[in-house]
């Protein structure tokens, strides 16, 4: 287990680039057994999850080969074999494989996938899809048996813009006979990466007003190369520790397009910011003014930036509210916020967060991927000195986080424990 140590309250000025997209990178690996040749795939970012993936594909017999940030992957001779729970569970994107899997084979046996622990997340839609292209699932003791004589395309009617629900419905419905029609399917970007990727390996995906996507079924892919997306997560976590500390803090490799919701918040706070093609530069805000947020499906706010953004709360002048309608259980930044120095208090979904605050350092943890971004940016801007504990939940979802923060001017020590 590891830990960090950070110096609060130190001025960061330089630059910081972006890497690919952890959200897109961990649909676009498992997206390559579909694929009967190799796929090289760029930009892909050096955290712990994709070890775990990477872990799957070579216990499938598939060939990995792994050079700075590409990964070359051969899927042609994977055996299809149930993939042991221990490493299904550690992480929520291991069940990709599900789909794919079902998707070249028309059978699967696995285990409920595993992830930060925010709150129930169900993967109803996902086996609602498998049973709308004529699946068989049979559930006991959180393992699953899915099997098809053969997938037939067919209508698929999300309850809600699951994004997840939607990469495996386009997953096991790619190779399936005729015409498959996803409706209220999410529109986040790292869909879109996704459907390039399979449409470059001889897919025919294509997304219809927003929230319809139809997939004309194939015989075989072929292999490609695709580059992930830049990580708009991350680009949002950057940009906040710049709103906060930052001078002249410039954050390189972003998709303006991708952040707009975040970019709309910050402006609406007073936060002074100068937008270029792919960057962005900020500088320290004074008088921050309190805004009111809720977390939407894409291209409303994002519940991944939330707890991240309720440290910038707690600089505001006045009283903000922040309501998280994706997931119930995503406060657990919340407390350790509060023994920081902050005033906040959860009222159901919604948090009231009380400012201006003076943060001061103290030991705290970080008890999921995001919460522990939160703490990052908390121990940034604080006075004195700030322990967090469990921080392997943030390097395996931020790529080189220590150095990249490092290199612009915070002081950070890391330790095993």
């Amino acid at each position: 287990m590891k830990r960090i140590i950070i110096e609060g309250n130190r001025t960061l000025n330089g630059k910081i680039k972006i890497s690919g997209a952890k959200n897109s990178a961990v649909a676009l690996i498992p997206a390559t057994i579909l694929s009967d040749e190799p796929v090289i795939i760029n930009n892909v970012p050096n955290i712990s999850d994709i070890d775990a993936l990477i872990t799957i594909l070579k216990f499938l017999n598939a060939k990995v080969i792994r050079k700075d940030n590409s990964l070359i992957i051969d899927s042609s001779k994977i055996e299809n074999k149930e993939i042991p729970e221990d490493i299904s569970k550690k992480l929520r994107a291991s069940y990709y494989f599900m789909s794919s899997i079902l998707g070249k084979y028309k059978k699967v046996n696995m285990y409920f996938p595993g992830g930060c622990n925010i709150g129930k997340r169900p993967i109803d839609q996902t086996l609602k899809a498998f049973k709308n292209l004529g699946s068989v699932i049979e559930e006991k003791d959180n393992k699953y048996n899915i099997y098809a004589e053969k997938l037939i395309g067919s209508e698929i009617i999300l309850d809600m813009p699951s994004v997840g629900a939607t990469i495996n419905a386009i997953f096991a419905s790619v190779k399936a006979d005729g015409k498959t029609i996803i409706k209220n399917a999410a529109q986040e970007p790292e869909i879109d990466n996704v459907i390039e990727m399979i449409n470059k390996m001889g897919g025919d995906v294509k997304r219809e007003n927003g929230t319809t996507i139809i997939i004309n079924g194939v015989k075989s892919l072929h292999g490609t190369t695709i580059d992930v997306i830049p990580d708009r997560i991350e680009a949002g976590t950057y940009i906040i520790i710049g709103a906060l500390i930052g001078k002249d803090l410039t954050i390189e490799n972003i998709i303006p397009k991708h952040i707009e919701s975040l970019l709309l918040k910050l402006k609406e706070a007073n936060v002074k910011y100068e937008l270029k093609k792919n960057s962005i530069v900020l500088n320290k805000s004074d008088k921050l003014k309190p805004v009111n947020i809720e977390t939407k499906g894409y291209p409303g706010f994002a519940t991944d930036l939330q707890q991240p953004f309720t440290v910038l709360l707690t600089q505001c002048d006045g009283v903000s509210y922040l309501t998280e309608n994706i997931y119930e259980n995503r406060f657990n930044n919340v407390s350790y916020l509060n023994k920081m120095g902050a005033n906040i208090e959860i009222i159901d979904k919604t948090i009231k967060i009380d400012g201006k605050t003076s943060l001061k350092g103290t030991t705290v943890v970080a008890t999921d991927l995001r919460a522990g971004a939160c703490m990052v940016i908390a121990a940034l801007i604080a006075s004195g000195t700030t322990i967090i504990e469990d921080i392997d939940h943030v390097l395996r979802g931020y790529e080189d986080i220590i150095k990249k923060l490092e290199t612009v001017g915070a002081k950070i020590i890391k330790e095993e424990i």
